[in-house]
């Protein structure tokens, strides 16, 4: 089986004084390189790091699926249709083991992977791709499916403090403007957490003093069940976990669900705040400042080797979710204290309306945009009306894919490298342009073959946006380039 954008483990401490190792700056494990003179002692008081960015318009990704959580930019002014040479290319950066890729905040780019046997967080210039430092602690992760070892998770950006969350489940607050570390917290250690498929992969999200993260503790009688029974593992009452944002202490922790690999998603509801998230055997909804549980929403298919990885999607006080091996997507229309089905794919049939694998269905107008699918040959990009379920239309052929919209339109990153530009249409599917970026320093093959694409699959990661420029991973490499001119 196939898992992507996805993405972990022994004696449990239940108590909320399970917390963070404090980190003294002696300990840190960094490198500043080309600070400059703008750099500046480190914020201990919430201050915000120096903006290092150029470009006037635009605005910040600071963290999973964008500013609103939604995969959405505000910003305007998009190339399109694209030039026949394709989108300039501002840098590019070689990757090492992962899947996810960066955040952007302040004119910083923080790109999450894993270098040998080290877990490594690099800070970049956002503009130009020239390192200002990096940060790694040692990590032994080994997948059960052969997949490689590095993080699954996006760095969270919170003013002068960024957060990674590694496929071992290492969970670090470092400071924005040199790496130094704040705190850590073993996940594995503190909350027994049994290896589930693909590691850790589900991003944090902050809200308000709060980092809350999927966790999915065990308590120990599940510690020894090999991989090959996951089934077997039962959960602790620390599938969330909400952690001080500012010291790793323990503020709550609810639900005996094991983790999924979707991000958690916040909304607000009628002047309620709400947290969603969609664990390993269903949604779970709960109030995030206390942890307060409204309901939980039972969401899986039947089969041992399956996953639930796509965020899900909010609108009004409505909530989508979709996965790829069984079930489908259904939409709930939630109240505090419970729920209702307003639809829901049925069980029996073959045909669903939608099922997202590892990527996240974007709404745009009462319509929903996502590819639907399990693998590379028969997934197909829907258009799926968003209070009934209808497929609008749908097209084959592009294999697994994500999307990014903004100004009217959709960047579309296909498994394969394939960027396509297309109009949020919901009567057709709508493509304005299609490049395939090449390595052009590579050379022409003995056969007369031309040179290599610049994104090798598998290009799991959606597309991100920040200040006119569009950031694109494949298997190993990082490409920034230019989609919305400087005026």
């Amino acid at each position: 089986m196939r898992v992507g954008t996805l993405l972990t483990l022994i004696a449990s401490c239940l108590a909320s004084g399970c917390g963070a190792d404090p980190l003294p700056e002696a300990t840190a494990q960094t490198a500043a390189k080309g600070a400059g003179p703008t750099a500046t002692p480190a914020n201990s008081d919430g201050r915000s790091p120096p903006n290092l960015w150029t470009r006037d318009k635009g605005v910040d990704w600071p963290h999973f699926l964008g500013l609103t959580r939604d995969s959405k930019s505000p910003e305007t002014g998009i190339i399109a249709p694209w030039p026949e040479e394709g989108l300039k290319i501002v840098w590019q950066r070689r990757l090492h083991e992962s899947y996810g890729i960066g955040s952007v905040a302040r004119g910083r780019f923080f790109q999450f992977d894993r270098v040998g046997d080290k877990a490594n967080l690099v800070a970049l210039n956002a503009e130009t791709g020239k390192e200002l430092w990096e940060f790694s602690y040692p990590t032994d992760y080994s997948d059960f499916y052969g997949y490689n070892g590095g993080p699954r998770c996006s760095p969270v950006i919170d003013d002068d403090r960024v957060y990674i969350y590694g496929a071992a489940g290492m969970l670090h607050c470092l400071r924005v403007e040199d790496g130094k570390p704040v705190w850590k917290v073993d996940t594995v250690k503190n909350f027994g957490v049994v290896q589930n498929f693909f590691g850790v992969g589900s991003t944090p999200v902050i809200e308000g003093d709060l980092l809350i993260a999927m966790v999915g503790g065990s308590p120990a009688e599940s510690q020894d069940v090999g991989p090959g029974f996951f089934d077997r593992v039962v959960g602790n009452g620390t599938g969330v976990v909400a952690f001080d944002k500012f010291t790793g202490e323990v503020k709550y922790q609810i639900t005996d669900e094991l983790a999924g690999y979707a991000a958690p998603q916040l909304a607000t509801i009628d002047g309620r705040r709400w947290c969603f998230v969609f664990a390993r055997g269903g949604l779970i909804a709960f109030e995030p400042a206390e942890g307060a549980v409204d309901f939980h929403f039972p969401w899986r298919a039947k089969i041992l080797e399956s996953v639930n990885a796509s965020t899900p999607v909010v609108v009004g006080d409505e909530v989508f979710i979709s996965e790829t091996y069984g079930p489908g997507s259904s939409l709930l229309k939630v109240r505090p204290g419970g729920y209702d089905i307003v639809w829901q794919d049925h069980q029996r049939r073959r045909e669903k309306a939608m099922q997202t694998h590892w990527n996240t269905a974007v709404h745009h107008d009462g319509y929903l945009y996502g590819s639907s699918g399990r693998h590379e040959y028969n997934a197909e990009l829907r258009c799926v009306e968003w209070k009934t379920g209808k497929v609008m239309w749908s097209e084959p052929g592009l294999t697994r894919a994500s999307l990014l919209y903004v100004d009217g339109h959709f960047i579309c990153l296909s498994e394969d490298g394939v960027l396509r530009l297309l109009r949020a249409n919901p009567k057709k599917y709508d493509l304005v342009s299609e490049w395939t970026p090449v390595d052009k320093t590579a050379k022409t093959g003995a056969f007369g073959f031309g040179p290599p694409r610049l994104l090798k699959p598998p290009a799991w990661a959606a597309p991100i946006l920040s200040h006119g420029l569009l950031y694109v991973r494949g298997d190993d490499r990082l490409v920034c380039m230019k989609l919305i001119p400087e005026k």
